[in-house]
């Protein structure tokens, strides 16, 4: 089984409350469930966030979607992950995914999950060396005793801030993956980090959704607007 962990919280310091924010009527994290929910590998989504105040509205909007909540601290991701995952204790694999991504693609994440358990990896992402997908497309898999054993042994904040920087720097000690594209697409930003992030992903589902709610990536690239860019 594959748990799919998503994290978010409200406090994000270029664009406070970003999860929140509404996209085509929908909260932005709404909309990026919905899509998600998409994905044929996952069995089981989770959305990870913390337990301080300002993450009440998240909590309770998720859990009026009808998924699981957990919460946990605020700062420490990588022990919220791991209290998270203890809500499928037989899943063989975690699936670490972030809330500042709504145009995720739930065939690219199915992709990269199926290679994991394909090569045995206790690691895997499409982003593990040179980038080929646009920020914003990212995924993680990880398999669940490794991160429960990484959550035992980091100490670098920077490694329980981020979940995965403890394994994936130590390739000597656990078997990593990568999934690539042929052509790049690396030169494209998709995340929504700052306010033209946002007005970016709005355009992209006033244009896209209404006509096709499962629009894909190569929907996206094909847009007159075009992708947002890589800052140089």
């Amino acid at each position: 089984m594959n748990l799919a962990i998503l994290q978010a919280r409200m406090t994000s310091s270029r664009l406070p409350g970003k999860v929140m924010a509404p996209v085509l009527g929908e909260p932005m994290i709404g909309r990026q469930l919905e899509r998600l929910r998409r994905s044929k590998r996952i069995d089981m989504l989770v959305v990870a966030t913390s337990v301080d105040a300002s993450d009440d509205p998240l909590a309770a909007y998720i859990e009026r979607l009808g998924l699981p909540v957990y919460r946990g601290p605020l700062d420490d991701v990588l022990e919220r992950f791991r209290g998270a995952a203890a809500l499928l204790p037989g899943a063989a694999a975690v699936v670490r995914l972030t809330a500042d991504c709504p145009l995720a693609d739930p065939g690219l994440i199915d992709q990269v999950i199926e290679h994991h358990h394909a090569v045995g990896a206790d690691y895997t992402s499409n982003t593990l060396g040179t980038r080929t997908y646009p920020h914003g497309l990212d995924a993680e898999v990880i398999r669940t005793q490794v991160l429960i054993e990484a959550a035992e042994l980091a100490a670098d904040p920077y490694e329980r801030e981020h979940v995965t920087p403890y394994i994936y720097r130590r390739p000597q000690t656990y078997k990593l993956a990568g999934v690539a594209r042929h052509d790049s697409w690396a030169a494209l930003r998709w995340t929504v980090d700052l306010p033209e992030d946002l007005v970016f992903v709005r355009e992209v589902y006033a244009k896209l959704y209404p006509f096709d709610p499962a629009f894909t990536s190569e929907a996206v690239v094909a847009l007159p607007v075009n992708s947002a860019k890589v800052p140089a």
